[in-house]
């Protein structure tokens, strides 16, 4: 069993690190970027570019740069295309992330015995309408364009018996082998979501076959797929293995062997208690415990059992050798955080996984106040939803007059999507309103910027007898 395990383990990181390599390398982001999501409900609603934007606020807290969220659910290409002008390019991306195909390839049509033919119809029509974005963005050098491979509609799980559209997921691989090669013909970046999420749906299906990371309705991926995705983007950016920090210390010397990413000073005491200043350039990642938006199950943190995200992305190491055999409490600041053995303590332990660190403490404010600024954001798509899927369309775009009031009223009697968008719609439609919720995003992200350095910490370990 250990053997299978074993070989089982190395398939997986196989099957991973393949997928990866077929995305082109994607630069991380710097500081000033603004970087725009754009995309469909997924984007809309989702977390993972919330997720990538925690890690780089905790992992490089002085690089400060904003991440907009331009998703707006139900769109496809020729949507995405026609806000361009509108709504993203007043955002000044400097970064631009594109993600469609899975409403361009259709639901209903997959019904009937002509449902083969339709789903390819949707396709060719999806591709020219692409055309039209690709010619827009060539013609904006300065805006760094990526590609996202989109995350999978999963047509093989049994945790849904509705959404059953068949020939769907054929037609929306179609999609991204042509999305893919649009990005490498005009030297576009490519991260790759969907290869790496159906393999992770197809291994963990053999095993449960009600498992899926888009377990709601087949198309959304709950939170613990949005952290998959945000996984393999900054997989996708090079930013693997770099630690948060590395500690490694000779108590019987008291000597510093390596102080990767952060510093190490005032080394003192003896083999059963030894004393040190720590500290890192980084903050280790607290991915959330609890369940986030509407309609989810899962938390951002069950990711972790799919993707080694532990592994590659929150290693804050502590290595004590020389101490003399037994138990001892691990202080940080004169607080007592756990015990570990000092073999245990030999080999190396992982201070990002212990949830009483000081440092992790810190992290998770930075999670929360993050999570606010996401709550907010969210207003600001359903107001752009309300524009660009009913009132452009009437010649009120922006207009937000009574004109417009009584469009989406009477709108909202027939329009399930409108009526659930309406009463945020009968606010944000005051510049003054908006004004106040964008400010409150400004105070979030500046108050996340000034508690997310990481602070000089006391280190303690004492042999406990």
């Amino acid at each position: 069993m250990k053997i299978y395990l074993r070989l089982f383990a190395l398939a997986v990181t196989a099957s991973l690190t393949l997928n990866v390599a077929r995305a082109q390398s994607v630069a991380p982001f710097k500081t000033g970027d603004r970087v725009v999501f754009l995309g469909n409900s997924i984007t809309d609603g989702g977390h993972y570019h919330s997720y990538i934007w925690l890690y780089y606020m905790t992992h490089f807290p002085n690089m400060r740069f904003t991440c907009h969220n331009a998703g707006i659910g139900g769109d496809n290409v020729k949507q995405m295309s026609d806000r361009l002008e509108d709504e993203v390019l007043p955002m000044r991306p400097t970064v631009l992330t594109v993600t469609w195909g899975m409403n361009d390839t259709g639901y209903f049509e997959w019904f009937g015995g002509d449902a083969k033919e339709k789903g390819q119809k949707n396709v060719d029509l999806a591709k020219s309408r692409y055309a039209v974005l690709e010619a827009k963005l060539k013609k904006l050098p300065n805006i760094k364009k990526i590609n996202i491979l989109g995350s999978p509609y999963d047509e093989t799980t049994n945790s849904n018996k509705n959404n059953l559209y068949k020939g769907k997921a054929a037609a929306f691989s179609q999609l991204i082998d042509f999305q893919e090669a649009s990005a490498k013909n005009n030297g576009w970046g490519v991260v790759d979501f969907f290869h790496p999420m159906t393999d992770i749906n197809t291994r963990e299906q053999a095993r449960n076959p009600d498992f899926s990371l888009t377990p709601g309705d087949r198309v959304h991926p709950d939170n613990d797929g949005h952290m998959v995705m945000a996984y393999q983007f900054l997989k996708t950016q090079g930013l693997a293995n770099k630690v948060v920090a590395d500690v490694a210390i000779n108590a019987a010397n008291k000597q510093v062997s390596k102080a990767v990413n952060c510093s190490i000073k005032n080394v003192a005491g003896t083999t059963d208690r030894i004393t040190f200043d720590y500290l890192a350039n980084s903050l280790p990642y607290a991915a959330d415990t609890m369940v986030r938006g509407w309609g989810n199950k899962k938390r951002q943190s069950d990711a972790l059992a799919y993707v080694p995200f532990a592994k590659e992305f929150n290693q804050e190491l502590l290595t004590v050798k020389g101490l003399k055999a037994g138990n001892y409490q691990l202080m940080i600041d004169n607080e007592v955080i756990s015990s570990y053995s000092s073999d245990q303590l030999s080999e190396g332990i992982n201070l990002a996984e212990n949830p009483y660190t000081p440092q992790y403490q810190q992290a998770i404010q930075i999670r929360e106040l993050n999570e606010e600024r996401w709550d907010i954001e969210r207003r600001f798509r359903q107001y752009a939803f309300i524009q660009f899927d009913l009132l452009k369309e009437k010649g009120l775009l922006y207009k937000d007059d009574r004109a417009a009031v009584d469009t989406v009223n009477k709108e909202s009697i027939k329009n399930a999507f409108v009526r659930g968008n309406k009463d945020n719609y009968l606010k944000a439609r005051y510049k003054n309103i908006r004004q106040a919720w964008q400010k409150q995003m400004d105070v979030l992200i500046d108050q996340i910027y000034t508690i997310n350095k990481p602070l000089n910490h006391k280190v303690t370990l004492q042999l406990v007898k």
